[in-house]
């Protein structure tokens, strides 16, 4: 699996910014080939930041491009700044089982 994380550090409403992208960015993940999941939390003292989670790079890769595109497109007023972006492999994974308590692939 791959991870991109974008941290925005002036965000004026995190909830507004995250309202606002729900939709937008929830349409274009959703019917991009890898998704897995997608988080947003409001860090405080206008820190944002946006968590993308996809089977493979190249997946992860596409879809970024077009969150991108969809942020500077539709946030603009938001004034959101350049984002500070992290992405890589994820090399561990652990998950609630509802059966054992814990799970780890």
């Amino acid at each position: 699996m791959y991870m991109v994380i974008r941290k925005y550090t002036r965000v004026r409403s995190v909830a507004d910014a995250a309202r606002r992208a729900k939709s937008g960015i929830g349409q274009i993940l959703r019917q991009s080939p890898g998704f897995r999941s997608y988080y947003v939390l409001d860090g405080g003292d206008g820190v944002g930041v946006a968590v993308m989670i996809f089977e493979d790079r190249e997946s992860a890769s596409a879809a970024n491009a077009k969150v991108l595109e969809f942020v500077q497109a539709s946030l603009h007023d938001l004034d959101l700044g350049d984002p500070e972006i992290i992405a890589g492999e994820i090399l561990v994974n652990i998950e609630r089982d509802a059966s054992s308590g814990m799970r780890c692939p």
